[in-house]
């Protein structure tokens, strides 16, 4: 499954550190779908890098924060994964990004 509403951007931080935003805005009709590609995201990560999930700064090798609101009819979903520099490139790969670490 490619994405299709999330489009990632990828930037690192001094202590290299990476961070994949991406924001996707829909009508409530597109709200399963904007769902399914968060589900396939993080479904990918706790399984290629299990019980690894936990902030970068403590030693995690990923984590992730999802922001869901809703206004005027449309919802917006933010989601930011970090990640180390293993996990980054490991992502990049899996969804074929453009700006890779």
């Amino acid at each position: 499954m490619t994405l299709n509403y999330l489009d990632f951007e990828y930037s690192e931080d001094t202590q290299g550190i990476g961070v994949f935003d991406a924001m996707a805005s829909t009508a409530p009709d597109r709200a399963a779908d904007v769902d399914a590609e968060i589900a396939l995201v993080l479904d990918w990560a706790s399984a290629s890098f299990p019980d690894r999930r936990g902030p970068v700064g403590d030693g995690g090798d990923w984590d992730y924060d999802l922001q869901d609101t809703q206004e005027a009819g449309w919802r917006t979903v933010t989601l930011s994964i970090s990640g180390t520099r293993e996990f980054c490139a490991a992502f990049s790969l899996r969804f074929a990004l453009e700006s890779e670490p």
